[in-house]
Formats: C-alpha cells, sequence, structure tokens
C-alpha cells in the first residue's frame, strides 16, 4: 500500500484583523470585532478554532450554525480552561494520596526506610532500573531543602522513601505501583481506596495522561481519551451504580465521564467534604454546556455518586 503524496504547505501567515474576517465567513457572529482581534491576540487562532468545532454544520467549509457567535466559541473555551483546572485540583489531592499509602505501606511493610532501593520489591528490573535513574536525577537537581538535608547528611544513594515520593509526578507513581512484585502489596494500597489493585492500576495511569492534557492546556471538555481504564466489576454501590458500562465501540467510553466519576468517588474517600460535585454541576450550569457532547449520558447527575 502506497502512502499518499505530500503536498507543500501554502497558507500564509493571517494578521489577527484577518483571522477575525475568516471567524465572519465561517458564519460567526462578530458584534465586537475590536474585543475577538483582542482575544485572538492571546489565545492563538489555532487553538480557539478547536472550539468552533462543536458549532459547525460543515466541517469542509467550516460553516457554523446559524446564529453562532464569537462569544458562544469564547464561552465553551473558558468552560474547558476552568475543567481543567477544576481536575487538576482533584488530581494533585489523588496523588498525594497516593504518594502517602505508597511511602507507608512499602516502609513498614518491608521494614525499612528505602524500600525503592531494593529490586526485589519489583518485578520488572528494566522498567525498575530506568525508574531508579530517573528517581536519583530528580533528587540531584531538586532545590527542595529537605532534599538537599538528606542527601548532604547520610550516606544512602537514595533520602528515605517518604521524601523521594514527593518529587514523583503521578506518572511516574503510577509506573512504580504498577510494577510492584507482590500482588498482596499494590491491594494492601489500593485497599484503603475500596479498590482493585487492577482498577487502581488502570486508573492512575490513566489518569496521569488526563493530568498531561490538562497541564499542557490542551483541549479536555470533550476529548477522546486513548487510554482506556480498566472499570470496576466489585466494590461499593454508589460507584458500580454510577461509572457507565458502554460498549467498547461508542467513542463516549473514551470520553470524561467515567474520569470525573472515579475522581469524584476517590476525592470523597480522600476528603469527604470536596466541593467537586457542587462546583462541577455549578461550572457546567454557568456556562450552559451541552453535556451529551461531553460524552456525559442522559440524566448523569441523577446516578448515585452526582445526587
Amino acid at each position: 500500500m502506497t502512502s499518499q503524496a505530500k503536498i507543500p504547505f501554502t497558507k500564509h501567515p493571517t494578521t489577527f484583523a484577518e483571522q477575525v474576517q475568516i471567524l465572519l465567513s465561517h458564519g460567526i457572529i462578530i458584534p465586537d470585532p475590536v474585543k475577538a482581534e483582542f482575544y485572538l491576540s492571546q489565545l492563538n487562532y489555532y487553538r480557539l478554532a478547536a472550539y468552533c468545532l462543536p458549532f459547525e454544520i460543515n466541517h469542509a467549509t467550516h460553516q457554523v450554525a446559524l446564529g453562532t457567535t464569537f462569544d458562544d466559541v469564547l464561552n465553551l473555551y473558558i468552560f474547558d480552561r476552568e475543567l481543567r483546572l477544576l481536575l487538576l485540583d482533584a488530581i494533585e489531592r489523588i496523588e498525594v494520596s497516593l504518594r502517602t499509602k505508597m511511602a507507608y505501606h512499602l516502609s513498614h511493610g518491608y521494614n525499612t526506610a528505602h524500600p525503592h532501593l531494593d529490586q526485589t520489591i519489583f518485578k520488572n528490573k528494566t522498567r525498575y532500573q530506568a525508574g531508579l535513574k530517573n528517581l536519583q536525577s530528580e533528587v540531584t537537581k531538586s532545590n527542595e531543602d529537605f532534599i538537599r538535608h538528606l542527601t548532604a547528611k547520610y550516606q544512602e544513594v537514595s533520602p528515605p522513601i517518604w521524601a523521594v515520593v514527593e518529587l514523583m509526578t503521578m506518572g511516574q507513581l503510577s509506573k512504580w505501583y504498577s510494577n510492584i512484585a507482590k500482588r498482596a502489596d499494590r491491594q494492601a494500597i489500593s485497599v484503603n481506596w475500596g479498590l482493585n489493585e487492577q482498577v487502581t492500576t488502570s486508573f492512575c495511569e490513566h489518569l496521569s495522561l488526563v493530568r498531561n492534557i490538562a497541564a499542557h492546556h490542551a483541549r479536555l471538555w470533550n476529548r477522546k481519551i486513548t487510554k482506556k481504564m480498566t472499570l470496576p466489576t466489585k466494590g461499593p454501590a454508589k460507584l458500580l451504580a454510577s461509572i457507565s458500562n458502554l460498549p467498547d465501540q461508542d467513542p463516549n467510553l473514551r470520553k470524561l465521564y467515567n474520569t470525573l466519576t472515579m475522581t469524584l468517588y476517590l476525592m470523597n474517600v480522600i476528603a469527604p467534604n470536596n466541593q467537586l460535585k457542587v462546583r462541577l454541576k455549578n461550572l457546567i450550569a454557568r456556562h450552559g454546556i451541552d453535556t451529551l457532547k461531553m460524552g456525559l449520558p442522559q440524566n448523569w447527575e441523577k446516578r448515585p455518586l452526582w445526587l
């Protein structure tokens, strides 16, 4: 099979004023061109154009539905930004909780301050060595006072696990957790969240991807997330009744609903008085978002966790 021949890129750079005219030609109503030009000068046309897509009725010509305004597009952009911040706040709490549980269990379970230096605790030796090299690099370049104190005072090649976990990202944590050799160890950590270790492993890997998307300011509100998570089949009744068990081929399965539901469940465990549910509902209402386009099922807010 031959690949399609590539062609030269012939489009020329456009001024912000010209970008306003392009949006007008697509049928977007712009009562205040000066305002639109200002936002384009701050947000990048290519970035903002992605939020025009839900309003298009003809993708080939980029024509939008009658009555679509620049403020409609901008509203969706602002909603997505606030949604990312909301999720990042929740993911931070989950990440800190996982750091705590993993450091506590491994240090007490193996009666050592440095279980991360014991290769026998981990199953894939190549992944372990790569993870340890990365961790030691983080320690070396860290400007944290507590890391500098520990490396200056003690002879071990690494600070204790309860210190080094503070340098791990969600992605690194999920790799260390999933590489723990004994299922009993993974389960002992996971049971703190009321989940099976396979579900925890999968969700942490999924959540690290979501965190990276959000942290790099990429579109999130209706994104199809490439890495699916393993959904629980056993566990708390409210969680099982709230997740969406769609067929594998349903594109909404890769959208945010189950991510949000699992995140809310964990937030309820970690921080019982959290306001994630209220803040998300208020955010959706304030921006008048069509939740079906987000991939949220009908009557999602009436499922047990969301009541």
